[in-house]
């Protein structure tokens, strides 16, 4: 079985030879590694690129150990570099090497070397780390698979029974390798602890991990909620009876995101043209591993599909805020009131923006009016769409605002664009 991730094949095969240091980044188990080492490989092999011009380093190989010296790894590569040609240099979770930083800055200057590498924290995109590549990092984040790739090789199972099986199980790709419920459930829940936090407590020196599990999981209950670290801490007081200090939880909160666990969706003033940092919404990077983290006990499918669609919209490279839309009228009495009223996605990719309602079902009108409320009330020229779980048909109301299902928008990547 093989998924062929064109999404991301595409921009390493667009950014070949650019002189820059191209970085593979996301969560663990993300396909990362097959990415570079099968489909990025088999591409280089069929332009004509032969073995001994393919230095290819497996990091996390305990046979590699010894490469994770950065003299080491420098000296490999140079033996390995015998002539003129270019040479395709590529080196898998390049942060078990110390000052890899210095490593990857030997061969920025190296005329016949396109260097790639993987990583699976954010450490070494910080803005320090960017500074010391002189401005030729050049980031490709990867994503565990979208519905779209999910269901290339789930055809047999029909549509409806592809979306329950990814909202519980998520992308994760050797998901698809396993059958049977027990099997998936046990692989994410073994991998949430060995691999992930694991990493984390070791990587952060975290000895008092009992918060940073509490926290992980009011995270998990929380998905499409507006929070903050003050809310947070209230929450640990009230429910939890802990006193965690703003600082603790603020610093977990960066260190979750840091490991592409979670991914933060600040608000945005639309009308105001502002961004209002705090509350914000955090989104699990993978559903299978917010599901496991529950033991797959709160399926709350509205929240569910809503980070659904957020992760498909950071796939397709938009940034993503939680609109805001502040209403002013007055009541029967003459009484002048204020009321806010939420976008769940406002969506920017350069010149284009969207305006994205996720309702997983409408089955009143009145509800139909309320996702309707928000958007009626922004006066610009953009897109406005409704994205609504199920198979009803898609449509375009008086308004102009699309109203999509589900199935519509994830499996063409051109639904944005295109009304069906």
């Amino acid at each position: 079985m093989e998924i062929g991730r064109d999404i991301y094949l595409k921009k390493l095969i667009a950014s070949k030879h650019n002189g820059m240091i191209k970085i593979v980044t996301g969560v663990r188990r993300c396909g990362k590694s097959y990415l570079l080492f099968n489909l990025f490989h088999d591409h280089l092999k069929a332009c004509g690129v032969d073995d001994s011009h393919l230095v290819e380093v497996d990091l996390e190989d305990r046979r590699n150990k010894s490469l994770r010296d950065p003299d080491a790894l420098l000296h490999y590569i140079d033996s390995r570099m015998a002539d003129e040609r270019m040479y395709y240099i590529l080196i898998d979770e390049i942060q078990h090497v110390k000052e890899f930083e210095d490593v990857l800055n030997s061969y920025l200057k190296v005329g016949n070397a396109d260097i790639y590498v993987t990583g699976s924290n954010s450490r070494f995109l910080s803005k320090d780390v960017l500074t010391e590549f002189r401005g030729r990092g050049d980031e490709i984040r990867v994503h565990p698979l979208c519905f779209r790739e999910f269901m290339s090789v789930q055809q047999d199972n029909g549509l409806e029974k592809g979306m329950r099986e990814y909202m519980t199980y998520g992308g994760l790709p050797q998901i698809l390798t396993l059958s049977g419920r027990g099997k998936k459930e046990e692989y994410l829940k073994a991998l949430f602890e060995s691999a992930y936090l694991k990493d984390i407590k070791e990587r952060h020196r975290i000895k008092n991990d009992a918060n940073l599990d509490e926290l992980i999981d009011v995270m998990a209950s929380a998905i499409g909620s507006l929070t903050n670290p003050v809310k947070l801490q209230n929450t640990f007081k009230s429910v939890k009876n802990t006193g965690v200090s703003f600082e603790m939880i603020k610093n977990y909160l960066d260190i979750l995101q840091d490991a592409f666990l979670l991914e933060k969706s600040v608000r945005y003033d639309i009308k105001g043209r502002k961004y209002i940092d705090t509350p914000a919404k955090y989104y699990f990077e993978d559903l299978g591993l917010r599901n496991a983290r529950l033991n797959f006990r709160q399926a709350d499918e509205g929240h569910l599909m809503e980070n659904l669609l957020y992760n498909e919209l950071r796939v397709r490279g938009f940034s993503v805020d939680v609109g805001e839309v502040v209403y002013n009228y007055k009541d029967a009495q003459g009484k002048s009131n204020r009321q806010r009223l939420e976008v769940d996605f406002v969506c920017n990719q350069g010149f284009k923006r969207y305006y994205i309602q996720s309702a997983f079902d409408m089955p009143t009108q009145a509800k139909v009016e309320q996702e309707l409320n928000s958007l009626s009330r922004i006066k610009d020229n953009f897109q406005k769409m409704i994205i609504v779980g199920g198979l009803a048909p898609t449509y375009q109301n008086d308004e102009g605002v699309i109203l999509m299902n589900v199935f519509d928008f994830l499996l063409n990547e051109d639904s944005l664009d295109k009304f069906f």
